[in-house]
């Protein structure tokens, strides 16, 4: 039985014909019909972001899992990480079947390859120690669906989203999330609605877990990485803001600091760096608790 995502609707026959206006009408009513989708299902992602939170707070990695759209969708979620939040490289797994740089031919027929789903659970080495976020839009792909059962069956926090009520990801993942984004207004382009809803989902999921790894002090990116002038200015404002100090006092803070937000602002409250890191080991990188912290 095809999933939702390849339905047709009659309500768009004739599209090829139609005026540009009305053409560009349908399609921003279905991204905005994709991100509607995410709103019920917010408390389905809150528990997600609980159950991953927990494994990465125990030293675990997060392990994004997906094919075709919903694997670059993945793919680019997951490289965000670092420079959003400071969240290590090496804590972070991509499995995109085929990988980014193969041919489209090889890149379209990998989501069928179980085989190197199994190869690459094994040679990442995932345990009960990690969390596993696989994502397909019809909720059905083989190699999805290999990686996601093989990852539960090691112990692995397992989320699965996809947009099809009936796929199978979601029986599977311990934690399921439906996406209710179909019909696609081009029948079975999934690179539109479904993909929308899909990073629209990561982007609140990943941020909610972020947020629980004291990656966020109010709405500001104490984990974010200071790599080039823009973000250098971005930080002395941030420490500013947060220590109440000058933006020269924050500079000098963050040059101390490695230009790292979080110690400096611990720099700028009196601490020399090395304590400023010693209190931030001790409270698991939270810059909340750290400011709260005394011997």
């Amino acid at each position: 039985m095809a999933s939702r995502t390849e339905d047709f609707d009659s309500r768009f026959a004739g599209l090829d014909q139609w005026s540009d206006a009305d053409f560009l009408m349908a399609l921003w009513e279905g991204q905005m019909r994709a991100v509607a989708s995410v709103g019920p299902v917010l408390e389905d992602l809150a528990t997600a972001a609980d159950g991953i939170a927990r494994r990465l707070g125990g030293g675990g990695r997060l392990v994004y899992v997906g094919a075709g759209t919903s694997g670059t969708v993945a793919w680019q979620d997951a490289k965000e990480l670092g420079g959003t939040f400071g969240w290590p490289e090496e804590h972070t797994i991509v499995m995109l079947a085929g990988g980014l740089q193969s041919a489209p031919n090889e890149f379209n027929s990998a989501e069928d390859d179980i085989d190197l789903a199994a190869r690459e659970i094994s040679q990442h080495n995932i345990s009960d120690k990690d969390a596993i976020i696989a994502i397909a839009a019809s909720g059905m792909t083989p190699y999805t669906l290999r990686a996601l059962e093989l990852a539960r069956e090691r112990g692995a926090f397992t989320v699965g989203i996809c947009n099809n009520p009936d796929g199978s990801l979601l029986k599977i993942a311990e934690s399921g999330v439906f996406l209710d984004s179909s019909p696609e207004v081009v029948a079975g382009s999934t690179r539109m609605g479904a993909g929308t809803a899909q990073k629209a989902a990561l982007n609140i999921l990943s941020t909610l877990v972020m947020n629980k790894l004291g990656r966020l002090f109010d709405n500001l990116m104490v984990g974010m990485r200071a790599e080039n002038i823009k973000l250098r200015d971005r930080a002395v404002r941030i420490v500013a803001r947060i220590a109440s100090c000058n933006e020269e006092q924050a500079k000098d803070a963050l040059v101390k600091s490695d230009f790292d937000i979080r110690p400096a602002v611990l720099v700028v409250k009196g601490h020399t760096p090395a304590r400023a890191q010693k209190i931030l080991g001790l409270s698991n990188g939270n810059l909340r608790a750290a400011l709260e912290y005394r011997d």
